[in-house]
């Protein structure tokens, strides 16, 4: 496990890093999204989903529980979840993500905890909004699993924004 802690200065900045984690994302990636209300987590899916070029609008899950967005590019599609309104992992299992795993890129929002026990191999991407900041950002970066051991595409990333 590896940890990465970076500060961005607006949802600009939120929005060009995850473009630019897009880049290192494949099929069947999990991403565990946290963070409070309005820290920037779905800003962050919609700039990973522009940069896979998925179809969109990927918009704020409280409307659909989960989600999938197809490549229009021939890559890997977006399954976005939105695990607030779920009552644990047992809920997040019923959806049967596993079967769209492998082919997918997919993000959990509000997942840490309920999420863990669909892939070993994880990112968990927390943001939080300093007190008194509206803008700033602070995004801390863990990796989980044996995927994510040695990626120097990643590390890369994370050290242009520290």
């Amino acid at each position: 496990m590896s940890r990465y802690t970076l500060r961005l200065a607006d949802l600009d900045a939120t929005a060009w890093f995850g473009a630019a984690l897009a880049r290192v994302l494949r099929a069947g990636d999990l991403v565990v999204l946290s963070g409070d209300l309005g820290a920037g987590k779905t800003t962050l899916t919609q700039s990973i989903g522009d940069a896979l070029g998925v179809r969109g609008p990927i918009t704020s899950p409280t409307f659909v529980i989960a989600r999938e967005h197809p490549s229009l590019l021939g890559g890997p599609s977006l399954v976005h979840v939105d695990a607030y309104r779920l009552g644990g992992g047992a809920e997040l299992d019923d959806l049967d993500l596993d079967s769209d795993l492998e082919q997918a890129v997919t993000i959990v929002e509000w997942g840490e905890g309920v999420a863990d026990g669909l892939s070993d191999d994880r990112l968990v991407v927390t943001l939080t909004t300093p007190p008194g900041e509206n803008e700033a950002r602070t995004v801390t970066v863990t990796t989980h699993g044996s995927r994510w051991e040695g990626e120097t595409a990643l590390t890369s990333l994370v050290k242009e924004f520290m």
